[in-house]
């Protein structure tokens, strides 16, 4: 299949420029377009998807910063190969492409690996006045328990003090803002979670690392478990 005859589906988007995005980024990502593809000029995809030029560029801008294709003036434009050149970005535009089931396994399995330590951390170096602050937030019975398990986690990254953790947390937590449903609407993990929220702040106040990583590991395993089994439910969002 050509990168042409790829795109010839009927616009239904009120925001075009978003759904040639989701059109191409599909073809790229599943590989129907390979790395090196050239595409159709920006006037072919114009008379394509029936917009305007102008509709166009601004699709081309976007998948450009997602670094899926590399715009050559003069030359014309090139399919990137995203595993080479992909950022976090690319991941939340990702979810359109299987309603984000893949990716949000992905992300629980990454989140495995990187948060345990980022707990690990926090316990040796977190100061008296973010102890302070994970404390409230453990007691904040105000905030949900999505939120609240969301600004713990927050709180343990910056104590981390290590930038790259937070912009990481933070990219996590985008994420699960939405998805956090997956988990938290059933009771039993609601309540394990108060738990957890509890003895991670022990640890990280003891300054017992080891501790504190493994107390993390423990809730995200079973995180992920909890979410697969959802997922396979097919559970949804009201």
């Amino acid at each position: 299949m050509t990168a042409k005859t790829a795109f010839a589906k009927p616009l239904i988007r009120s925001r075009l420029h978003e759904e040639i995005v989701t059109i191409i980024q599909k073809q790229i990502m599943n590989s129907t377009i390979t790395p090196g593809s050239k595409l159709p000029s920006e006037r072919e995809m114009a008379e394509t998807f029936s917009v305007n030029r102008a509709t166009v560029r601004e699709a081309l801008r976007k998948l450009e910063n997602l670094d899926l294709i590399e715009i050559r003036h003069g030359n014309g434009l090139y399919v990137k190969d995203y595993l080479e050149s992909g950022n976090l970005d690319l991941i939340k535009a990702a979810f359109d492409l299987d309603e984000g089931k893949e990716i949000i396994l992905n992300i629980l399995e990454a989140r495995c690996h990187i948060v345990p330590q980022m707990a690990y951390i926090a316990a040796q170096r977190r100061t008296s006045s973010e102890l302070e602050e994970i404390h409230k937030t453990v007691l904040n019975e105000e905030l949900s328990m999505l939120e609240r398990d969301i600004k713990l986690h927050q709180l343990i990254a910056r104590s981390t003090h290590n930038l790259l953790f937070t912009i990481f947390l933070n990219f996590f937590n985008q994420i699960f803002r939405d998805y956090g449903y997956l988990y938290f609407d059933n009771k039993k993990n609601a309540e394990r979670s108060r738990k957890f929220h509890t003895d991670i702040y022990e640890a990280i106040k003891k300054k017992q690392a080891t501790a504190a990583k493994r107390i993390m590991l423990e809730v995200l395993l079973y995180a992920e478990e909890a979410v697969k089994k959802s997922l396979a439910a097919g559970h949804r969002k009201e």
